[in-house]
């Protein structure tokens, strides 16, 4: 991977007001959707963004893109500033940067063919026309598994899998370098999730593709992520490498929802972390650390001063930083024990199988 980022973003804020009154409307409130965030993502890698609903991630993609304006912060894409760029250059800019949105059913306009679809954005930009067009557009459904013949029908004519894969393919029309998946297989069938996500990681191979990829299903994102950047309430509150993140989780909200990821085994033990009380409103969110509300190990410094996203002081994973005041001190749960029964059958077992290889 490249030392430069390919999309580099700082201070990244989204503010909705909240306003009262038909005629005469006024501001009563501001809805603090995206509130300070900072990350880079680099030439062929994947960024996960994760978190509970309403914590921010479709918001975060859309101001990437600026499908929505953002309130404050710098979003430099290639060594361009994209909150500067005129109406002109950001069409131009959008050939490299693209969407797959969550719901395949929404997003295809219904009284296009499925070839009038992958046409637009190939006339847009001025990449096939004619006999090439046609060309291409084959190209693009055989890239994504479906078949030539796919192009003379209408999008109520296929499956959910089958339309996620078009939206796919779409996003691929203008050769783009980063898309943003916004929970791509979280409405689709659990064995054509497998497909898609199978799909994305081919193709990011073979085009050299880097994805943000916002999910709330962690089994996901462990598949298919280089990094990973949890959120709660607006923030990045832990922001790793997949395997230091899984391994050794070092957020309490994080720790919280790995905790809760099933295990595929009913005799396993796991120690659960249920977190009290539901998620602050984003309308006014708590003084200090946002996530204290809910956190078992909240002191009186967590109340007042809000933690800033920084490395660990004990050293911790190459590229590891936490939004805790102690995190240091918080000792993260054996998320599978050693000493559990069936994970000991089970590492016996590989062991055995991989001293006989």
């Amino acid at each position: 991977m490249s030392t430069e980022p390919l999309l580099s973003v700082k201070g990244l804020t989204k503010h909705f007001p909240v306003k009262r009154g038909i005629v005469f409307q006024s501001a009563v409130g501001t809805v603090r959707a995206v509130d300070g965030l900072t990350f880079d993502v680099a030439p062929g890698e994947t960024l996960a963004l994760v978190g509970e609903s309403g914590c921010g991630k479709s918001t975060t993609g859309r101001l990437v893109l600026r499908l929505i304006e953002a309130t404050e912060g710098t979003i430099r894409f290639a060594g361009r500033d994209v909150r500067t760029l005129s109406r002109g250059a950001l069409r131009d800019l959008r050939r490299d940067m693209q969407i797959i949105f969550q719901d395949p059913y929404a997003s295809l306009n219904p009284r296009l063919t499925v070839g009038e679809t992958l046409a637009e954005p190939l006339k847009l930009h001025g990449l096939a026309s004619g006999t090439a067009l046609r060309r291409r557009i084959d190209e693009l459904l055989g890239e994504v598994g479906l078949s030539a013949w796919h192009a003379l029908r209408y999008p109520h004519e296929f499956s959910g899998g089958q339309r996620q894969r078009i939206g796919i393919a779409r996003a691929l029309a203008s050769q783009p370098k980063l898309i943003v998946c916004d929970e791509p297989v979280s409405a689709l069938d659990v064995s054509i999730q497998a497909q898609v996500i199978n799909l994305l990681q081919d193709l990011k191979a073979k085009l050299g593709l880097s994805y943000i990829f916002i999910a709330h299903d962690l089994a996901v994102v462990r598949h298919i992520s280089d990094r990973v950047a949890v959120m709660y309430l607006g923030k990045i509150v832990e922001l790793a490498p997949k395997r230091s993140l899984f391994a050794r989780p070092r957020h309490p909200y994080t720790q919280a929802l790995l905790s809760a990821v099933p295990v595929p085994d009913p005799t396993a033990q796991r120690a659960r972390i249920r977190l009290a009380g539901d998620v602050p409103s984003p309308l006014n969110p708590p003084k200090g650390c946002r996530f204290h509300t809910r956190c078992a190990h909240a002191q009186d410094r967590c109340r007042m001063e809000e933690p800033l996203l920084r490395p660990l002081k004990d050293g911790g994973a190459e590229g590891q930083v936490v939004a805790c005041h102690f995190a240091e001190s918080i000792v993260p749960p054996a998320l599978v024990p050693e000493n559990d029964p069936p994970y000991a059958r089970r590492l016996a077992a590989l062991r055995k199988l991989s001293a006989a290889a």
